[in-house]
């Protein structure tokens, strides 16, 4: 468990501050991550990674010559919102283009990728490459659902390496596609981690047990054995990986990284190194500069994970390159971009508001007693989101819902303040809502939101026809950003229904009477069903079997907003009669 802490809120902010004091000759700090101290060279490409708190030395550990030059670091097993990555992209762009590239997952794909529409959108050429390296988590056949883990570094070392070496960035983008095409990933567990503030571990393995193709974020792992000898733990490493080996196996040479999730200690993967190396040997493979040690955590997770990086002449020439950051030295590097100034990227929140009607205004004034009601009713129920979470997940759920909420909340109170009319008001909350939650949640409800904003406008007060149109564009939004169906156990299967009952409620006429609560009703019985279904999204879709029989948390925690947003409505419209 992590025993130094003040809030857990604010936990990531304050590793990255303590970070950025203890690293100035390698990093500095920029609005929502950390960059190489001296920038790229320039004209060169700005490799740019990032992901959630809690895998140091991934993602920020890895910023320096070499390697990457940039991180966003998101919350606590949480994606980056695409308002970080924008901004660390922009302050690593030397004029070269940008490679974005980080572990597949739901919210990194989603948080990236809008990051790089935007760039793409203001002329900075920018590319892609999502890790897919960890054989657990999906088929061969299915190789673009696996998970990125520790093969993270293989990738990113390339990637850095060819940018240093001044290739353009499509030679770099070719690069950390051949690099991702050719590692492979495997782990096992001993034991779950805890979250700072969580009581509990996020999963827990019976004694004389080991969980085999657990992922990083604390989700558990697809199945179980029984525990092993260090000798039998290096076996079956071995063998599953061997199994997928590429068929052009250039002499068949490999970069090897036996990781370390933060609990297993140095002389204990020694001791699995040791049996690692003979089988690799018996089997005629040659390994090029061995990495043994803490590379991509998942705090305190008692674990450990072996990749294999099978190199062609290029590659092994990237990763063998030299690289000094934080946390990872290789050779003697010397820093191409000393004395370049990157970009400053403004303060986005500091933005003229639109004009905006009297009876705008005023209906402003209850939104944000609305959403300092969902705020409160978030953060009263944020653990127990969090527990549902765990079940199949990696436990966030909660506390990202509940920075969004606080961030939304706070975001409105300044806009209410500067005059700001009904829809500027929830733009600026979806805004900060997304910013500050990152991940999956926290794209979704800032589409959410503003879809409603957009909706509603500044010209007059919301009517009950606008906010149902808004609810209706968010759910085409939704779907169409997150590529999820209703029927795949996310907050989907609420988000339809409950815009569907409001639809027919405006439909009927009935809607200012007892139409928001029926719809309302409609949410929590959506919620409710999702226990029925097995994911077929996200980090939960590996545990499918785990997660019969238990709501999702975001369906949950959607209705759970609702009902809080009727029940206001319900007690204003009593107060005013």
């Amino acid at each position: 468990m992590a025993y130094l802490f003040n809030n857990p809120i604010d936990f990531a902010e304050q590793l990255t501050d303590g970070f950025a004091a203890a690293y100035p000759q390698w990093i500095r700090k920029v609005p929502g991550g950390v960059v190489r101290a001296n920038g790229a060279a320039p004209g060169s490409v700005a490799v740019v990674t990032g992901g959630g708190s809690g895998h140091y030395p991934a993602f920020a550990g890895l910023v320096g010559p070499g390697l990457v030059h940039g991180a966003a670091m998101g919350n606590i097993f949480a994606s980056p919102s695409a308002q970080q990555i924008y901004s660390v992209a922009k302050s690593a762009h030397a004029g070269g283009g940008v490679l974005l590239t980080y572990g597949n997952y739901a919210g990194d794909v989603l948080n990236f990728t809008l990051a790089m529409e935007r760039l793409n959108a203001e002329g900075i050429r920018t590319r892609m490459v999502a890790v897919t390296d960890d054989i657990s988590s999906a088929s061969l056949a299915e190789i673009d659902k696996r998970r990125g883990i520790a093969g993270d570094l293989a990738v990113f070392k390339a990637a850095g390496a060819c940018a240093d070496a001044g290739g353009d960035l499509d030679e770099v983008f070719q690069v950390a596609t051949r690099a991702n095409e050719r590692t492979r990933s495997f782990g096992i567990a001993f034991s779950g981690c805890t979250l700072p503030g969580a009581s509990k571990p996020l999963f827990t393995v019976p004694a004389g047990r080991m969980a085999v193709g657990m992922g990083i974020h604390g989700e558990p792992g697809i199945s179980e054995q029984a525990l092993p000898t260090a000798d039998d733990a290096a076996e079956l490493m071995v063998r599953s990986l061997l199994a997928e080996a590429p068929e052009d196996r250039n002499g068949r040479r490999v970069g090897v990284i036996l990781n370390g999730l933060g609990a297993v200690k140095s002389e204990e993967l020694f001791v699995v190194y040791r049996k690692i190396a003979q089988l690799l040997d018996d089997a005629g493979v040659i390994v090029v500069d061995p990495e043994v040690g803490e590379l991509v955590t998942s705090f305190e997770m008692a674990g450990v994970s072996l990749t294999l990086f099978w190199l062609d002449d290029e590659l092994e020439k990237y990763w063998t390159a030299p690289a000094s950051t934080p946390a990872f030295r290789k050779g003697a590097a010397s820093d191409a971009g000393a004395g370049y100034a990157p970009e400053a990227v403004g303060d986005p929140a500091k933005t003229e508001l639109p004009d905006a009607s009297e009876s705008s205004r005023q209906a402003a004034v209850q939104i944000q007693k609305l959403l300092e009601s969902v705020n409160a009713v978030i953060d009263e129920n944020a653990d127990d989101l969090g527990r549902l979470d765990s079940i199949a997940g990696d436990g966030d759920h909660g506390i990202g819902m509940q920075r969004g909420a606080a961030a939304a909340a706070a975001a409105g109170r300044a806009a209410l303040a500067a005059g700001a009319g009904a829809g500027t008001l929830l733009s600026l909350a979806a805004d900060a809502w997304a910013d500050r939650a990152g991940g999956t949640s926290g794209v979704l409800w800032g589409l959410i939101i503003s879809s409603i904003g957009q909706s509603v406008g500044d010209n007059e007060a919301p009517t009950a026809a606008s906010i149902s149109r808004g609810v209706v564009e968010a759910g085409k939004r939704v779907m169409e950003f997150g590529k999820a169906e209703p029927g795949d156990k996310t907050l989907v299967d609420v988000l339809i229904p409950f815009s569907d009952a409001l639809s027919e409620g405006i439909r009927s006429g009935h809607l200012s009477d007892n139409g928001w609560h029926a719809a309302a009703n409609v949410a929590d019985e959506a919620a409710k069903s999702t226990a029925s279904l097995a994911p077929r999204m996200g980090r939960a879709r590996p545990h499918a079997q785990k997660s019969m029989g238990s709501p999702d948390p975001g369906a949950v925690s959607m209705a759970m907003i609702i009902r809080t947003v009727e029940r206001d409505l319900a007690l204003k419209g009593e107060n005013d009669d």
